[in-house]
């Protein structure tokens, strides 16, 4: 045997013996560990049952245990941040509230105005129809008239110029005297002009100069066959834009009167002037 394999053979036995040390420490390790001590108790035969010996105790009542009852929460006075909340609410609602008021109001207001505008609209557009229409009915009825003048006058022409009540021209017995007409439908009253042909002025009331004013109110009449006054309106050539000097100027013509005539209506005008006091 050489030196060699007898060391290869002592180092095995040696490996061996340290391997079952190390197996035999780790066996006396897991057998000697200390076991948790379970704890015993006593076992207790509640009830009638054979099992169990001797006679079954009675049940010994047991004292009621009193239930008390909660006291109820005593309620916590509102404090100043819940007041001063309180209050911010109730202010806010109130705004609202009046808010919705006067927006209320003022939808109502619009709308009264806009009736207003619509009913002076309404009224001014009135009253200009039928001041136009009163002047084209003057104008026609001037027309009317004018024609019937040029009919008349020409009439007149062919049985000779002699018209009914004008005073002719001659001469009589010893001096000579020129005759003269006085002029009929037209003239001026007091400062006021008129003019109605065929017509003589009776009567021409002058109108308040109370108001102050300067200019001319110029208005349409139509005269019936007695010579009185059956329309008035303000027509063209009026410089007065006052309501009120219009006004008073159609309430005296109105009361104007002329000489009475075979015509049925005639139309004319009359012609105040006003001035500055």
């Amino acid at each position: 045997m050489t030196k060699e394999h007898k060391a290869k053979i002592e180092s095995g036995i040696i490996t061996a013996i340290i391997g079952a040390l190390i197996l035999l420490l780790l066996f006396l390790v897991t057998f000697e560990a200390p076991r948790e001590q379970e704890e015993e108790g006593v076992e207790v035969m509640f009830g009638t049952s054979d099992n169990g010996g001797g006679s079954v105790p009675e049940a010994i009542p047991q004292p009621a245990i009193p239930v008390t009852q909660a006291p109820p929460p005593t309620p916590q006075a509102p404090t100043q941040n819940d007041m001063m909340v309180q209050e911010d609410e109730e202010s806010l609602a109130l705004a609202k509230q009046r808010e919705e008021e006067a927006r209320k109001r003022a939808e109502q207001e619009e709308l009264i105005r806009k009736q207003r505008e619509e009913e002076a609209r309404i009224e001014a557009e009135r009253v200009a129809r039928e001041q136009q229409l009163a002047e084209e009915r003057a104008r026609k009825a001037a027309e009317e008239q004018e024609k019937r003048d040029r009919a008349n006058a020409a009439m007149s022409g062919l049985f000779g110029n002699n018209q009914q009540g004008a005073q002719g021209s001659g001469t009589t017995q010893g001096a000579s005297q020129q005759g003269s007409q006085n002029p009929v439908g037209h003239g001026t009253v007091g400062g006021n002009e008129w003019d109605l042909r065929g017509r003589n002025i009776k009567t021409l009331p002058k109108p308040s100069t109370r108001f102050n004013q300067e200019g001319k109110v110029v208005v349409f009449i139509q005269v019936d066959a007695s010579g009185k006054v059956i329309s008035a309106t303000v027509g063209e050539g009026t410089t007065v834009s006052d309501n009120q000097t219009r006004q008073v100027a159609l309430e005296a013509a109105k009361k104007a009167e002329f000489s009475p005539s075979d015509n049925k209506i005639q139309v004319g005008t009359i012609t105040y002037t006003f001035k500055l006091n």
